[in-house]
């Protein structure tokens, strides 16, 4: 049942990052994996499977996160705003999260050398998987929606593609926005397609839409368009989801991540514009409330949506960074992994505790993510001090291989 129509800035606002977070939740554990395998070991991909039902994000999730962040610091200051970015990511590898792309380690390495530009040329889908949320929070203002995109996605692209490619998803974000749940989805896509320049994007997107005016099915249009982590692939097979299914957003996610590739990219650029277009209360409830509530959880995101939504209106907000209070983490016993729920003081001590030493942000996120929903007692009686995580070996990683062209 569809929910009341959701034209608040901040509706749109929380529903492009909570689309972002659910498509990427969704996809993460089909990431690299083929239609058929998919197929044969999910049916229809409908639910979380990475551990359990629990829903995870990984780096589109994440990194869009650290977009918001910096946008929320420094809405009219580009430059500043590229700084704060930079830092953000550079800190945020360093804490060794999952599924980054080769071409963000580069930059990452290049960052952390003091080696410029950071951006290498890559034409990976790693700037257009968080890029819609720029397009959102300066809907109205198209031309701080090219500089600041553009600028954001040279951090760690700067091949021509992966920049056009991550203004093309701004750009359609900010239609989409701006936009009835009813409007003509092709339509809005043409929109956008007018920040393309590059002649083999802009065929690719053209490519999409035409198979999706025609009908074509899913499978057919994954084989045109390709589903790889390469840019022209991922955002072509995104605008031929988006325009054929994207009046159910969770037929249209189902279809992106059961045609297999880079799965949870595509799903996460998806999951964007879906939530741009019908905001947070049109998307499925009951999955978002199943995404772990950790960093960079629906609580974070939901809090740095309220946050750009005053910023967009020139309030002054206190900006989130890793939990919803943007101070130094959970308290002890009151760490929720998701709205109205609670978990053991044993795991809130070490999260939180951890969480609160500058140093151990980091290893607290990899324990959170490596024990899911178990109460770690016999972990815990293990860590003296409890913030004192070295020499902890977590869960092996069960995702894929990351993909080079990220």
């Amino acid at each position: 049942m569809k929910g009341p129509i959701d034209d608040a800035p901040a509706g749109r606002l929380s529903g492009v990052l909570l689309g972002t977070a659910l498509g990427d939740a969704l996809g993460l554990a089909c990431e690299g994996m083929s239609a058929e395998a998919i197929a044969r070991r999910f049916g229809v991909v409908d639910r979380f499977r990475m551990l359990g039902r629990t829903g995870f994000v990984s780096d589109d999730t994440e990194q869009s996160a650290l977009i918001a962040q910096s946008l929320a610091k420094f809405p009219d200051d580009v430059d500043a705003c590229v700084r704060s970015f930079q830092r953000s990511l550079l800190g945020w590898f360093c804490r060794l999260p999952w599924g980054v792309g080769m071409a963000t380690i580069r930059s990452c390495l290049r960052m952390g050398l003091g080696l410029s530009p950071s951006g290498v040329m890559s034409a990976g889908n790693g700037a257009a998987m968080r890029a819609a949320v720029i397009g959102v929070f300066f809907q109205d203002r198209p031309n701080e929606r090219s500089t600041f995109g553009r600028a954001l996605a040279e951090v760690t692209h700067r091949d021509p593609r992966a920049v056009e490619g991550a203004l093309f998803v701004a750009e359609a974000a900010s239609c989409c926005a701006g936009s009835s749940p009813g409007a003509h989805r092709t339509a809005l896509l043409v929109q956008a397609r007018s920040v393309v320049d590059d002649l083999e994007l802009g065929m690719a997107i053209d490519r999409g839409l035409s198979l999706a005016e025609k009908g074509a099915d899913t499978h057919d249009a994954a084989q045109v368009c390709g589903t790889s982590g390469f840019v022209v692939h991922t955002v072509a097979f995104a605008a031929y989801c988006f325009a054929s299914h994207g009046a159910e957003p969770m037929r249209a996610l189902t279809e992106a991540i059961g045609a297999g590739g880079d799965a949870d990219s595509i799903a996460a650029i998806l999951g964007a514009w879906l939530g741009a277009l019908h905001g947070e209360s049109n998307l499925p409830e009951s999955l978002i409330d199943r995404i772990h509530d950790g960093a960079f959880g629906p609580t974070h995101l939901r809090s740095l949506a309220a946050c750009l939504a005053e910023r967009r209106e020139g309030r002054s907000s206190r900006v989130p960074r890793y939990f919803a209070g943007g101070g130094p983490g959970p308290q002890p016993g009151v760490v929720s992994r998701r709205p109205g729920t609670r978990i053991s003081s044993t795991r809130a001590v070490l999260t939180g505790r951890a969480i609160g030493q500058e140093g151990g942000r980091g290893q607290a996120h990899i324990l959170d993510h490596a024990l899911g929903p178990c109460q770690p007692r016999r972990i815990a009686s293990q860590l003296a001090p409890a913030h004192n995580l070295r020499g902890f070996r977590h869960a092996p990683n069960p995702r894929p291989e990351p993909s080079s062209w990220n």
